[in-house]
């Protein structure tokens, strides 16, 4: 038996079938797809429109519940974990989406016509009433007060300022930039190395002050350990390097270039 329906009351393909759904009382999870099909493709015949975009979206809707009605007659299909694959499943979420925006289109347009019945007016207060204020009585606001309240007012005062300061930040000192010549540095180190030949690693520290010195100190000895013109030495853990100068004399030096 057809079903007498009119394309307006339908905004698209999910919309129908969400229609046929609810009318048969069906679960949504668990479509007769025979029986939908049938009921749509009537719909389909009764339809008379020319717009072809609309018709042709209906059509693809059609071919869908076909292919998926062919699907539920053949063995089912069976996923790498053993499990059956519903051919259903997309459509099904598809209705399910289209359900949630439609309702939630329903929500909003409820709202819309319950804002048409709120009003709003700029305000109109005079200037005389917004820079009115009440008059303050010193004796009322004075009354029962004591030095020893004003004097704990006071402290507590104090005591909320104190607890703003950063104990961690206002002890930070300033940070202030160490001009470096790094060449002369490296020179200075590798000339005084190849002067003495022998002399310790702390006596070379003790020459300049500043940590960049010490550092550049310490990568110069490594660089002209690396160049194969120095040999060092600890005898044990934490014990003075003892440097001794194994270079040509003469030799130019990669690291800062002739010596004077």
């Amino acid at each position: 038996m057809g079903i007498p329906v009119k394309l307006q009351v339908f905004e698209g393909p999910l919309d129908l079938l969400l229609h046929l759904i609810e009318k048969n009382k069906v679960n949504i999870y668990d479509i007769p797809i025979v029986e939908i099909t049938e009921q749509y493709m009537e719909y389909i015949k009764e339809m008379q429109s020319e717009n072809l975009d609309v018709m042709s979206e209906f059509l693809v809707m059609a071919a869908t519940l076909l292919d998926i009605k062919s699907r539920m007659l053949l063995p089912p299909e069976v996923t790498e974990e053993g499990e059956e694959i519903d051919p259903r499943a997309e459509l099904v979420q598809k209705l399910l989406e289209y359900k949630m925006y439609k309702y939630m289109s329903y929500e909003l347009r409820e709202r819309q016509e319950d804002a048409a019945f709120h009003l709003f007016k700029e305000p109109t207060i005079p200037d005389a009433v917004k820079a009115f204020r009440e008059p303050v009585d010193i004796g009322k606001l004075l009354d029962g007060v004591t030095l020893q309240k004003l004097h704990a007012l006071f402290r507590d005062i104090l005591r909320r300022q104190d607890d703003r300061v950063d104990r961690v930040r206002s002890s930070f000192g300033n940070i202030r930039r160490e001009e470096f010549d790094l060449s002369e540095t490296m020179h200075f180190v590798e000339h005084y190395i190849v002067e003495h030949a022998n002399c310790r690693f702390r006596e070379i520290l003790t020459l300049r002050s500043g940590k960049m010195y010490m550092i550049v100190t310490f990568l110069t000895l490594l660089e002209l350990m690396k160049e194969g013109k120095v040999e060092v030495e600890q005898p044990e853990t934490f014990a003075d390097i003892s440097i001794r100068y194994t270079g040509k004399e003469g030799e130019t030096s990669e690291l800062s270039g002739d010596y004077d």
